[in-house]
């Protein structure tokens, strides 16, 4: 098949890139490189630098022909930020993506794979979480991912899109090979930060808050390695359908608290990483993690990674290899 991917420069979007290539995939990545780095993209990808809210680029592209799907990883992905600044969520998330939608219907480009997000879900009433909980998103970047969701929806309806929203959970490690990883500038997650500290690039973590109703008083997260959602994106590909929409939790079905991976760090690390309790983060959850039984029925995907400590050591071996990222 030939696959457009936006935001194939990015951190997910980088290793789905690099599987659909390996599967004999022919890929185009579009990003504009303000978050995703060159270096990150699959070598016998063809690359295009463009914004996905640019129509006239994305226009031109998908007027050529010849594609059969879009894999959507473009987006802003901060929650905290997007507390501060609701604005560029809705713009570079919600807006962008309508302009996407419009080009792929007007070019007769009839299926998607969305990268949506956990914190569609807010606060949920009951953990793990299933994909029928209800939806209430406590933070713009939630909001704009469950916005995006709707549209697809509305779309498979309107003019037979066929679309897929994986629902992320908190996507971790790198790549076996150590030469594909997570790199943010500023770096918003938790197990690179910790990493940091073991490298000596900060002083020390702080843990938002220590009260929360969990085992330890701190956030629990269900953290998937990034090769086992490039697999599940692969899957859905192959499962994708005119008219229809679908949703998938994509997680390994068990969580592991900030404390707790601050302690697998240090095992993996041998490093001390001194660790401060803060105050908590406006839009955390206090606990999440998800009910991955659908997409294991439906797609016979499975997680190869599900212990914490090889999570970590893959991430480790990473920022090692790359101490300034793909600087």
């Amino acid at each position: 098949m030939r696959i457009l991917v936006t935001g194939g420069a990015g951190y997910v979007g980088s290793h789905c890139l690099r599987l659909l290539c390996e599967r004999g995939h022919e890929a185009v990545v579009v990003d504009n490189l303000v978050t995703g780095f060159r270096a990150a993209v699959d070598k016998r990808a063809r690359f295009v630098e463009a914004n996905v809210g640019d129509e006239a680029a994305l226009s031109k592209l998908l007027a050529a022909g010849g594609f059969d799907a879009v894999m959507h990883f473009a987006a802003s992905l901060d929650v905290a930020e997007s507390v501060g600044d609701p604005l560029k969520y809705f713009r570079n998330n919600v807006a962008n993506t309508a302009v996407l939608l419009t080009v792929m219907q007007r070019c007769g480009v009839q299926k998607l794979i969305f990268s949506s997000t956990c914190a569609i879900f807010g606060v949920p009433p009951r953990v793990p979480i299933t994909e029928e909980l209800p939806k209430n998103p406590i933070n713009p970047y939630g909001q704009t991912k469950l916005a995006i969701e709707w549209m697809l929806e509305d779309c498979a309806s309107a003019w037979g899109l066929g679309a897929c929203a994986l629902r992320y959970f908190n996507a971790s490690g790198a790549s076996s090979d150590a030469t594909l990883g997570e790199h943010h500038e500023p770096e918003p997650h938790l197990i690179p930060i910790v990493l940091q500290v073991a490298l000596g690039q900060r002083e020390k973590v702080l843990i938002y808050g220590t009260d929360y109703p969990t085992p330890d008083g701190t956030c629990v997260r269900d953290y998937i390695h990034v090769e086992d959602l490039a697999d599940a994106h692969l899957r859905a590909l192959d499962g994708l359908r005119p008219g229809r929409t679908r949703h998938y939790n994509v997680g390994t079905g068990r969580g592991s608290s900030v404390q707790e991976i601050v302690e697998a760090a240090r095992r993996v690390s041998g490093q001390a990483i001194p660790a401060e309790p803060a105050a908590r983060r406006p839009g955390d959850p206090p606990e999440l993690y998800a009910d991955p039984g659908r997409i294991k029925r439906e797609l016979g995907w499975e997680p190869r990674y599900t212990d914490i400590d090889a999570i970590v050591a893959s991430a480790w071996a990473w920022h090692r290899a790359h101490p300034k990222g793909y600087g």
